[in-house]
């Protein structure tokens, strides 16, 4: 059976999940690069650094954002946003790297999940975290689904 998810199921899927992909364009250029991130009240928060995607994004800030959850091939959840680029400073950026470190991760993670040298441990001065902070507001957001009925959930 395939459908669409409720805009609060899309919702919760996105504040389950760490890791997607961010679409940007600019230059005459279309990027996509994987990336963790945290959802928190209608925006999607995330930790980088000077790069690309960055400087795509400070050129033209509306974006596309897709994360996924496959269990096989017959049995997945999809949501894919449509929102803009908010590079955060001051409490605006403490605020991001909050919601960042509030999220919860797994017990392995890849050094660009860490926010700190001393993850999991969250520093006490935001200042002292590198990079930069950014969120993306989202604008419209779709879900999709694929459930076997061969499989009993």
């Amino acid at each position: 059976m395939f459908g669409e998810l409720t805009q609060q199921e899309s919702e919760q899927l996105l504040k389950d999940h760490i890791y997607g992909r961010i679409g940007c364009h600019a230059f005459g250029k279309t990027y996509i690069v994987p990336i963790s991130y945290a959802y928190s009240d209608g925006y999607l928060y995330f930790h980088t650094f000077e790069g690309q995607k960055v400087q795509m994004m400070r050129n033209n800030p509306s974006v596309c954002f897709q994360m996924d959850m496959l269990e096989d091939m017959a049995n997945w959840k999809s949501v894919i946003i449509q929102g803009t680029f908010e590079e955060l400073n001051d409490n605006d950026r403490d605020k991001g790297l909050k919601v960042l470190l509030a999220r919860e991760l797994p017990a392995l993670v890849s050094e660009t999940v860490k926010l700190t040298p001393l993850w999991p441990f969250p520093e006490t001065k935001y200042d002292d975290i590198p990079g930069i902070v950014f969120r993306i507001k989202v604008n419209e957001i779709s879900g999709r689904f694929e459930r076997s009925d061969a499989v009993i959930r």
